[in-house]
């Protein structure tokens, strides 16, 4: 009777852990092997670092949450690294951005006004069609037409505030459930 009390306490404390707080995977870094929990990824305005810090501030937002956060805005970026396959810290990052994105459950771009954004508008059309994208593109980014209506098109979920971002992200998180895996061969 005692164990079974105490089993049914613990299976409510996992549920829905007080202590939950994200796991932040910045690149270069490795992401978990396990896929237990969901994966945001936090796409969009950097501009070689000339770009707001959206992604911390959204980072603190998401805090209570159980997740893995995938943030491609590394704090070693070298600006002198050129943008060329032959670079081997721009090609780490080009490819630790791609498998981010592949694995993310969840995709956050963020077109900010004022940046151009051009690898996260690209990252925008390789993921349109997949259902992950949440985008927040306000007025001031320049080519918010194309964006607007890329995501009509798509289906692509857009808000207009980073509050309705952040809830947005919670709905998906809240519905989330782990993605089942191939058999092994």
């Amino acid at each position: 009777m005692m164990r079974g009390a105490l089993t049914a306490l613990s299976l409510l404390a996992l549920g829905a852990p007080a202590w939950a707080a994200p796991l932040v995977v910045t690149a270069p870094q490795q992401a978990p092997a396990g896929h237990d929990r969901p994966r945001i990824f936090l796409g969009g305005s950097i501009d070689m670092g000339r770009a707001a810090d959206w992604q911390a501030d959204l980072t603190r937002t998401l805090g209570d949450l159980d997740v893995v956060i995938l943030n491609p805005r590394r704090p070693d970026w070298n600006p002198e690294w050129k943008p060329v396959a032959e670079e081997p810290e721009f090609r780490r990052q080009v490819e630790w951005e791609l498998a981010a994105l592949e694995s993310a459950d969840i995709i956050v771009m963020v077109l900010a006004p004022g940046s151009q954004s051009p690898i996260s508008l690209l990252e925008t059309g390789l993921h349109a069609r997949g259902g992950k994208l949440i985008l927040l593109c306000p007025e001031g980014f320049w080519r918010k037409g194309n964006v607007d209506i890329t995501a009509e098109r798509y289906g692509i979920e857009q808000v207009a505030t980073m509050d309705e971002l952040a809830a947005a992200v919670r709905r998906r998180v809240a519905d989330w459930t782990v993605p089942e895996t191939s058999p092994q061969e």
